[in-house]
Parts: C-alpha cells; sequence; structure tokens
C-alpha cells in the first residue's frame, strides 16, 4: 500500500471515529433539550396516564443508552428512525405510514438545500477567486482597500441582517426578485433559480469573503519566493505570474478555505433559510425543534455533522493531491 493509500485510509478511520463522537454528543444533547414530545402533544390538560401511554409506544420509557444504541444500529442499517409528530398523524388519520418516516421527510429538504448550496457556490467560487487574485494583483491599491473594506463589513454582519437588506432593495425598494422562496416539486428550472436567487446571494456574500481573503494572503506569501521573482525576471506578466505559478502553489490552504465555505453552505443555512421561508433542512430543523421531535432534529444534526466532516475530509486529501510537501512531511 503507497503513502498516500495509507494517508487516505487514516483520515477516513478518523473521519468516521468523529462521527462517532458526535452522535454521541447530538444524541446526549437532543434528549436533554426541555420539554417533552407527549406533553406538547396533548396538551397542559393531559393526565399523567395519556402522557406515560405515548412515551411508552414511542419508546422514550426506555434508558437513555438502549435508545441510543438501537438509534446508532438503525443509522447503520439506512434506517433514521419514524417521526413522533407524522407518526401521530399516521396513527389519527389512518394515512400512509411511509410517510411518517424521517428519510421520507428529510430527502426532498435536503435536495432542496443541496440546490441552494450549489447555486451559491456556483456564484461563490468564481467570484472570490477572481477578487482575490485582483487584490493580490494590485495590492494596496484602491481596488484592494474598497475589498478588504467591502469583505471585512459582510463578515462582521450577521445573516439575518444581510438578508433583510437585501430584501429591502431587492424585493420592496425595488422588486426584482421575490422575498419568498416558496418552491415545490414539479417547478420549473427558470422559476426555481429565481426563487432561490435571493437567499443564494445572502449566503454568496457571507462566504466569498472567506474565500477571497484567503485567495488573497496566500498568493501575496508566494510573491516573494525565488521562483516568482525569477518568473518576474523573465518578463512575464503580472497576471501570468499569479495565475500560472503563484496560484497552483496556493492551492492548499484555498481548497481548505473553500471546502469549509461549502460546509458551511450545508450546515450554516438554518437562519436564511428561516427568513426566506425556503423548504430546506435548516426550516425542518427548526420547526422539529419547536415540537420536540426528537427523531428528525437527530437526523438533521446528523446529517450537518457528516457533511461538514466529509468536506473536511474531502478538503484535506485534495490539500495532500495538490501539494507533494504534504505527502512527503519528512
Amino acid at each position: 500500500m503507497g503513502a498516500l493509500s495509507r494517508i487516505v485510509l487514516h483520515r477516513l478511520f478518523l473521519g468516521l471515529l468523529t462521527l462517532f463522537v458526535v452522535s454521541i454528543v447530538i444524541f446526549t444533547a437532543v434528549n436533554m433539550l426541555p420539554g417533552d414530545f407527549a406533553q406538547a402533544i396533548l396538551g397542559q390538560g393531559a393526565t399523567p396516564e395519556a402522557v406515560t401511554a405515548i412515551r411508552r409506544d414511542l419508546g422514550l420509557d426506555q434508558p437513555p443508552v438502549t435508545r441510543y444504541f438501537q438509534w446508532l444500529a438503525d443509522v447503520l442499517h439506512g434506517d433514521l428512525g419514524t417521526s413522533f409528530a407524522q407518526a401521530n398523524f399516521v396513527s389519527f388519520t389512518g394515512s400512509d405510514a411511509e410517510k411518517a418516516s424521517v428519510l421520507a421527510q428529510i430527502g426532498p429538504r435536503f435536495a432542496n438545500t443541496m440546490f441552494l448550496a450549489g447555486v451559491t457556490a456556483a456564484i461563490a467560487v468564481p467570484v472570490s477567486l477572481t477578487l482575490g487574485i485582483l487584490a493580490a494583483l494590485y495590492r494596496n491599491s484602491a481596488f484592494d482597500k474598497v475589498a478588504n473594506v467591502f469583505t471585512l463589513s459582510s463578515i462582521s454582519s450577521p445573516e439575518f441582517f444581510l438578508a433583510y437588506i437585501l430584501i429591502l432593495f431587492l424585493a420592496v425598494l425595488n422588486p426584482l426578485l421575490p422575498s419568498l422562496s416558496n418552491i415545490y416539486d414539479g417547478m420549473g428550472l427558470g422559476e426555481r433559480l429565481e426563487k432561490t436567487l435571493l437567499p443564494a446571494l445572502t449566503l454568496t456574500l457571507v462566504v466569498t469573503a472567506h474565500m477571497m481573503r484567503m485567495t488573497r494572503a496566500a498568493i501575496i506569501n508566494l510573491l516573494a519566493s525565488p521562483y516568482i521573482e525569477m518568473a518576474r525576471l523573465k518578463g512575464m506578466s503580472p497576471m501570468r505570474v499569479i495565475v500560472r505559478h503563484a496560484l497552483p502553489n496556493a492551492l492548499a490552504p484555498i481548497i481548505n478555505v473553500i471546502a469549509l465555505n461549502l460546509a458551511y453552505l450545508i450546515t450554516g443555512v438554518v437562519v436564511v433559510e428561516v427568513v426566506f421561508v425556503y423548504p430546506g433542512i435548516g426550516q425542518l430543523f427548526v420547526d422539529s425543534v419547536k415540537i420536540r421531535d426528537i427523531p428528525v432534529v437527530q437526523a438533521c444534526c446528523l446529517i450537518f455533522a457528516g457533511a461538514y466532516i466529509l468536506l473536511n475530509l474531502l478538503a484535506d486529501i485534495l490539500s495532500i493531491l495538490s501539494n507533494p510537501r504534504l505527502r512527503h512531511p519528512k
């Protein structure tokens, strides 16, 4: 087995170990949430017998350790459990029991979130790389200073503030885009893009700043290297020096920051989805926390953690592939 294969397998093992530890934290934290689903469903006038019966039907009367290992075993078999709220609805209405599956609820919502993340990444990554390269090329110029002020302002502003500012200017004062992203199954691609564009622009303002500043810093850090000086002495244009010589050697930190921001697009969309009423996994997560739907909350947290760990793992592997010195640390 080669050195690269050993490094990749080692990273995979650490990723799985981290996900296992995170699953324990998720289960413990979710089950420590105040309130009780049975009490919330039945209301304040519920009798202790009725609450006990519902808790027994849902398995909430079992010890936490037993419930955790049962949940972990189900997850390993691809079963994220049954939604408490939907199971209660099915029992009262007699509707299709498959709708009570957590996987059936999360699937379409996760697809919507991935679509939003994809649109944001398609805008943010090229824009941030271009701005970072130009800021490095014209460092200490008016363009560089304006770009730094803009990125620092966007980093310092919370997502909901940026969202409301965009709604004010692009949906209220100038009705160019809809303020609510009420997308649904069967919607055409063009209409879906139009409904998704405003939350995507909000997320773009947040993540572009990090990627642009890291690109600028990584390139400037390499401009004093001997091989860059040699390329300049050969008469190459500054743009060609940066694109052909500095940028390829600065890929490792840039890949890391891009992966971290892509992970944020999946795990940090909760606030943006709530503001725009976007039917993604973040909105489902908030709604499930309100009604104490423990299986859905646990599944959402596990998906967030899994996406974050997977993208960090991917960034680590791509950094190793792009930089031979990381494959041979000695």
